[in-house]
C-alpha cells in the first residue's frame, strides 16, 4: 500500500497488504465527560492507562462527537456518515428494547468494509444500534459479539430492565455473573489474545457502556439489588461512585494495553480512545459548558487519544477539529483500503494530520438535535447555535463556555452560518414526528433534561 499513511487504490486489500495491515482497537466510552480523564485535566481521580496511550501517542483537544446521545452518534461511527441520513439515526435515543428500530442489517458499515479488506471483527461491549434477532452487531459486518444490545444495563444484572435479558455472546442471550465492565474487559483481552496470534489483522470495537447510569461501582452489588434492576438511577451516585466507575474501566484498558504487550502487537496496532458524546451528572466538561442532550461544547466535546507507535508521535497533540464519522475513512486509509463508493462518507480521513501536527483542515461541521430544536454549525472557530427559538453566534476556541453572544457584531457571519446549517439539514431526513421511542427510556431522558410533553413532538 505503498507508504503506512497511504491508501490503496483498491478496497480490496491484497494478500501482500493484509500482512502489513495494523491492527486496530478502537476503545469508546458511553457518557464520559471532556475532562473526565486525568490527561484531559481530571483533578479528582487519575486514568493511567488512557494516559498512557496520550503519552505514547497523540491527544486530540478538539474531537466533537457526531451527536449529544449515544445511539445517533454510533450510528455515525458505524456508517462514517451524518447520523441524519439513516432512519435509525433520528431516534435521540433508540428505545433500550430496539425491536423495532436499528442499524438495516447488509449496510458498507466500518467492520464490513475492514473485514472485507482482510481483518476479522469483533465488538465486544455496547450495541445500541437496535435488538436481535431483526438487527445487530452479527448482521452489520462484526465475526463476534459480547456484550449488550440496548442502551443502558444494571453493572451487575446486565439488564436493561427488570426482566428484560439483552447480554449476547454471538446471537444467543447468556447470563455472566460479576461487574460488566471487568467481564467486557475479560472479553477483550481474550479476543487479542485469539486473533492478535491469527494470520489476519483485526479490528475489535471495545464500547464500555461506563460510566452511563445506574452509578454502581465494581464494589457496589447492594445498590444494585437496592434499584431491583430499574437502571434509572434518580437519586444514586456519588462524584465518588463516578471516579470508581471511570477508574474501573481505565483498568481494564490497561489489561488490553498489556495484552498487546504480551502478545508482540504493541508496534502495529492502532489503539484509540474516546467517548460517545459529552458527560452528564457527575462528569467534568471543564472548560465547557452544556452536558449530554445539549448542543452546547459540553455535550459534544469529548476527549480522544490514539496511539499508533512509528507513524503518530509520542506525546504529541493536535487542535485539529475532528469528529465521530472521520473514524471510518481514517481506519480504511490505515488498513490500505478506501470507503465504499456506494456508500460515501462524510468523514475525513485524519491520518495525514496525526502524522503532521502542524497541518490544519479548516472543517465546516453540522448538528441537529430535537429536544429543544436545537441546531449547530461549526465552521472554523465560529459556531452557529439554535436552542428553541434563541440564537447564537460563538467563538468556541477563544470562548470556550460559549459566553459572549457575538449575532449582533458578526451579523454577515451569524447569518451564512444560518443559511450553511439550513442548506446541510435540506440533504438529511426529515424528521418524522414519532422519531422518538418516548417509552421508559424517552420518558426519563425527557424528563432528565426537562423536557416537556409538548416538546416531544
Amino acid at each position: 500500500m505503498g507508504t503506512a499513511l497511504g491508501v490503496s487504490s483498491n478496497a480490496q486489500a491484497t494478500q501482500a497488504d493484509i500482512h502489513r495491515q495494523p491492527n486496530i482497537i478502537f476503545i469508546l466510552a458511553d457518557d464520559l465527560g471532556y475532562a473526565d480523564v486525568s490527561c484531559f485535566g481530571n483533578p479528582g481521580f487519575t486514568t493511567p492507562s488512557i494516559d498512557r496511550i496520550a503519552s505514547e501517542g497523540i491527544r486530540i483537544t478538539r474531537a466533537y462527537a457526531n451527536s449529544a446521545v449515544c445511539s445517533a452518534t454510533r450510528t455515525a461511527l458505524i456508517t462514517g456518515r451524518y447520523q441524519d441520513r439513516i432512519a435509525c439515526g433520528l431516534e435521540e435515543p433508540i428505545a433500550s428494547a430496539g425491536k423495532t428500530h436499528g442499524l438495516p442489517p447488509g449496510l458498507p458499515t466500518l467492520p464490513e468494509q475492514l473485514r472485507r479488506a482482510g481483518y476479522r471483527t469483533a465488538l465486544v461491549g455496547k450495541w445500541h444500534l437496535g435488538s436481535p434477532p431483526a438487527f445487530g452487531p452479527l448482521k452489520s459486518g462484526y465475526d463476534h459479539f459480547y456484550g449488550i444490545a440496548g442502551g443502558a444495563a444494571d453493572y451487575f444484572t446486565h439488564q436493561g430492565h427488570p426482566g428484560e435479558d439483552q447480554f449476547y455472546k454471538d446471537s444467543q442471550l447468556v447470563h455472566e455473573h460479576g461487574y460488566l465492565t471487568r467481564l467486557l474487559g475479560n472479553e477483550a483481552v481474550s479476543v487479542v489474545n485469539e486473533y492478535g496470534r491469527g494470520p489476519k489483522p483485526f479490528f475489535l470495537s471495545l464500547h464500555f457502556n461506563a460510566p452511563h447510569w445506574p452509578w454502581e461501582g465494581p464494589e457496589d452489588e447492594a445498590e444494585s439489588k437496592r434499584l431491583k434492576g430499574h437502571i434509572f438511577d434518580y437519586d444514586g451516585g456519588t462524584q465518588k461512585t463516578y471516579g470508581r466507575m471511570v477508574q474501573a474501566m481505565d483498568e481494564q484498558i490497561g489489561r488490553v494495553l498489556a495484552a498487546l504487550d504480551q502478545n508482540g502487537l504493541h508496534e502495529n496496532t492502532i489503539v484509540v480512545f474516546t467517548s460517545d458524546n459529552g458527560g452528564e451528572r457527575f462528569s467534568a466538561t471543564w472548560p465547557f459548558t452544556g452536558m449530554k442532550g445539549e448542543l452546547l461544547e459540553g455535550g459534544l466535546r469529548v476527549p480522544a487519544v490514539l496511539r499508533w507507535p512509528g507513524q503518530v508521535a509520542s506525546g504529541s497533540e493536535t487542535d485539529q477539529a475532528i469528529i465521530t464519522m472521520d473514524w471510518l475513512p481514517t481506519f480504511l486509509a490505515a488498513a490500505g483500503a478506501t470507503p465504499d463508493a456506494s456508500f460515501p462518507t462524510d468523514g475525513m480521513n485524519l491520518l495525514p494530520l496525526l502524522h503532521d501536527t502542524t497541518a490544519r483542515q479548516e472543517r465546516t461541521l453540522s448538528w441537529r438535535y430535537k429536544i429543544q430544536s436545537q441546531r449547530a454549525q461549526l465552521e472554523g472557530n465560529y459556531k452557529y447555535l439554535k436552542i428553541n427559538e434563541n440564537e447564537f453566534l460563538f467563538d468556541v476556541v477563544n470562548d470556550p463556555r460559549e459566553r459572549a453572544n457575538l449575532k449582533d457584531r458578526q451579523p454577515q457571519l451569524f447569518d451564512r452560518l444560518k443559511r450553511a446549517w439550513v442548506a446541510w439539514n435540506d440533504q438529511m431526513l426529515p424528521f418524522p414526528k414519532d422519531s422518538y421511542s418516548w417509552g421508559a427510556d424517552g420518558a426519563h431522558f425527557a424528563d432528565h433534561y426537562g423536557v416537556t410533553a409538548g416538546e416531544r413532538d
